[in-house]
């Protein structure tokens, strides 16, 4: 059997006067505060799955903004003058040492010091010579007997000759008296060659400058007595010629070569002085590993033989991709730097440096210059990293 159920109006007045009743309100107000909660609850979802404009927020959108951004510049190509620094000390180029030549004595006097200027052949010390004055003297006497005797040997045999053809003096007399000339004439070149030697020691006695040039020490002093063998009382640097003797790594030897600029900076100076390299020392010190340059240069009142200095070498011009040191990282593989692809991906490529200026460093192979590399923070990276670049510049 089907029943049909049919709500009269009778029926739903009798309901609504139900509801009407005091145990109906409270129910209905709790309808109410649930059916409040629903609708805020769905109001908030709609918030956030729309967003403020209206639409629906992108996934992907919201991944890419948690990517590191990494600021990376092109650094094309510049020419770079290189440099070399190196550091070491000044001294003459060619150090004449002067020491006593002759015999040596008491020092009369000194006549130049310290700082001097001097030529060559100049007297710098005078040394006593009263005795060997005496003995000159003698030697000259000896001289005047010598030539008397051979001038008396000379009249005898003249008149020897004379007489020989008359039959009074034989051929052994006159070869007996040209014997007697002979050996008085040598007898004559001997003592003369005596006087010259004790002139030519007497002259030796006195120091003499042997060339030209700066005085840079003295180590002598009137009333002090010199002789042969005793170290040199003077030090002249030859035509006041000066030098840097720059220390320098192997391979910053291999860079450069005679001829090559430098400039020179003594140290409390606030001048530089150029020279220009003349000689590479061809052997290495096993201890330190490194050898010498040595630098020309003309005299000037701050060079200082002894003094330290700073030099810089010009090694040459070289054009290549220059990058900030921030910018370039190196492990057990050597040098590299990050670039960032076109899928901003990060990409390790190893590199060859070369250079080092105040302008950065220059890359001598591995880059060509259009990529675009990793400027800092580097080290927080790894190859196969996506990241949001941003184009920064590279100071010069």
């Amino acid at each position: 059997m089907n029943y049909e159920t049919t709500v009269t109006a009778d029926r739903a007045d009798a309901l609504s006067g139900e509801l009407d009743t005091p145990a109906a309100a409270p129910r209905s107000r709790r309808r109410w505060a649930i059916g409040a909660l629903v609708a805020l609850l769905l109001a908030i979802g709609a918030y956030f799955a729309f967003g403020t404009g209206g639409q629906v927020a992108d996934p992907a959108a919201d991944k890419d903004s948690q990517l590191p951004v990494v600021t990376v510049v092109a650094p094309g190509r510049a020419t770079v003058e290189g440099t070399i620094a190196a550091t070491g000390t000044i001294g003459a180029r060619r150090e004449i040492p002067v020491g006593v030549v002759g015999e040596g004595g008491r020092v009369v006097s000194v006549t130049v010091d310290q700082g001097d200027w001097v030529r060559q052949g100049q007297v710098l010390v005078a040394v006593d010579r009263s005795v060997q004055n005496q003995q000159a003297s003698g030697a000259a006497a000896q001289i005047g007997v010598a030539r008397a005797d051979a001038n008396l040997a000379q009249a005898n045999l003249d008149r020897a000759l004379k007489l020989v053809s008359r039959g009074f003096v034989s051929k052994a007399d006159v070869d007996r008296l040209t014997a007697t000339r002979d050996a008085a004439a040598a007898r004559v070149r001997v003592a003369e060659a005596s006087l010259r030697e004790l002139q030519a020691r007497n002259a030796r006695l006195n120091i003499y400058a042997p060339t030209g040039g700066l005085i840079l020490t003295r180590s002598v002093e009137p009333g002090q007595i010199v002789g042969a063998g005793s170290q040199p009382v003077f030090t002249i640097a030859k035509g006041g010629e000066m030098e840097m003797l720059a220390r320098l790594s192997e391979e910053d030897l291999a860079k450069i070569s005679v001829g090559t600029p430098v400039t020179v900076t003594p140290v409390g100076l606030d001048r530089s002085f150029t020279g220009q390299v003349w000689q590479i020392k061809p052997t290495i010190d096993p201890q330190t590993r490194q050898g010498a340059a040595r630098v020309a240069l003309g005299y000037a009142p701050g060079l200082r033989p002894g003094g330290f200095a700073s030099a810089v070498i010009d090694s040459g011009t070289v054009v290549a991709p220059m990058l900030p040191e921030s910018a370039v990282m190196s492990d057990d593989k050597g040098n590299f730097v990050y670039i960032v692809g076109r899928d901003d991906k990060v990409v390790r490529r190893g590199v060859t440096t070369g250079l080092v200026t105040d302008r950065g460093i220059a890359i001598t192979s591995g880059l060509s210059g259009q990529e675009r590399v990793v400027l800092r923070a580097g080290g927080f990276l790894n190859p196969g990293d996506k990241v949001k670049p941003k184009a920064g510049k590279i100071e010069r």
